[in-house]
């Protein structure tokens, strides 16, 4: 999917696959941080590797690879001689992640605005369908922020999407904890506009409005920091 060869942009955000028995690793990570943005792994849950290797039908070896990689991603928390754990973003976590995000994506969607491809934004907005038929039966985490790595690929700027890549999870990890005690969680309006905009190559209208969507997430999440502060101490 990504054309610029740096698969840890998309692996950052995993999607589900078909369980064809022992799961290959980069299936494997995508089936754990499924069941983390589900919530079917959370912040209070007690969790070892060998309860993982069970769960998951994997070695334990391969699961010790996955947590150290979800640890790169500040998604679980490693300690020495203690249980591995879901972390539980905190506000200043969140704030400094966004603001991130906003440099970063204010570039990538002005770079996606030069010349944009008639086969991109059929992908873009195929995406949002998904999204918006997702959010009839729940939370489009996932989906979500499979639209901003891909308007990410779009913009052509491998290292600036690279950098996204490693932002994503930590939002995603605090949306799902969020979105666990409000379930109101809702981007694909704002996706449609934003791709509207960078089909006309309106490039004010897209940071504009790529900026007000991060802005009002993070306003959301931060509106839930005591939510998100009781989850960090049950961790």
């Amino acid at each position: 999917m990504n054309s610029f060869a740096s698969p840890q942009i998309f692996t950052a955000l995993p999607f589900s696959r078909t369980d064809t028995g022992k799961p290959p690793a980069d299936d494997l990570y995508s089936r754990i941080f499924d069941a983390i943005l589900e919530q079917r792994i959370h912040a209070a849950s007690r969790f070892t590797e060998d309860s993982l290797a069970q769960m998951f039908s994997a070695r334990r070896s391969d699961i010790r690879g996955v947590l150290t990689q979800l640890s790169h991603q500040q998604i679980i928390t490693l300690r020495t001689h203690h249980r591995p754990r879901v972390a539980a973003p905190d506000a200043e976590q969140i704030r400094q992640t966004l603001h991130a995000r906003r440099l970063t994506e204010t570039t990538l969607v002005r770079l996606a605005c030069q010349q944009p491809r008639p086969q991109d934004l059929k992908r873009l907005r195929a995406l949002i369908n998904s999204e918006r038929q997702c959010t009839t039966r729940g939370p489009a985490i996932r989906l979500s922020g499979e639209f901003h790595l891909q308007l990410a690929e779009m913009a052509g700027n491998a290292p600036l999407a690279h950098f996204l890549g490693s932002l994503v999870p930590l939002t995603s990890l605090a949306i799902a904890q969020y979105d666990a005690q409000t379930g109101d969680y809702c981007g694909w309006q704002a996706h449609r506009e934003i791709v509207d905009a960078v089909e006309r190559e309106d490039v004010t209208t897209a940071e504009r409005l790529m900026t007000r969507h991060l802005d009002n997430l993070e306003e959301a999440l931060l509106n839930s920091g005591s939510v998100i502060s009781q989850n960090r101490v049950a961790g």
